[in-house]
């Protein structure tokens, strides 16, 4: 992620930097584990990986993208990116890690989520800040709230 715009100062966007370096540590640490032969433990990374990912898009998909997507210049953008939550979604509720082809699958989903997340970090996550008004980052951020309760 850029360091220029500011946009990590906005308690919202920190939020959700914050969750992808969670879940791309915790993907990471299931292909070590995979590596490693460890099957298991692979699969209960995966399975807080698919947790944390679920309340995160939501949060996004209800507020700040809910948000972008009222200017028309952005609905594309934020539709690609359902789009690809969806995918890996139906991808994680169906994955196999006893299958070769799986696993291998899971390593290329892995490397596929860090250049989604590039999208939101280094493309919506900036053009956000010149965008919203002060009463949709307040939607977006009750919207995060609301799919983290607790």
């Amino acid at each position: 992620m850029c360091h220029y715009c500011g946009c990590r100062e906005i308690p919202l966007i920190r939020e959700f930097i914050a969750e992808h370096e969670s879940v791309t540590d915790l993907a990471g640490a299931a292909v070590r584990a995979l590596d490693a032969g460890d099957h298991d433990g692979a699969r209960s990374l995966v399975g807080r990986v698919a947790v944390e990912l679920r309340s995160h898009w939501a949060g996004e998909e209800r507020g700040l993208f809910a948000e972008m997507r009222a200017n028309e210049e952005y609905t594309a953008y934020v539709d690609a990116l359902t789009v690809e939550h969806r995918e890996l979604a139906d991808f994680l509720d169906a994955l196999d890690l006893e299958s070769a082809e799986q696993r291998t699958a899971f390593v290329r989903a892995v490397d596929e989520l860090h250049a989604h997340i590039a999208k939101e970090e280094d493309g919506l996550f900036p053009a956000s800040l010149t965008e919203l008004t002060g009463d949709q980052w307040d939607r977006s951020m009750a919207a995060w709230r609301a799919a983290h309760p607790g």
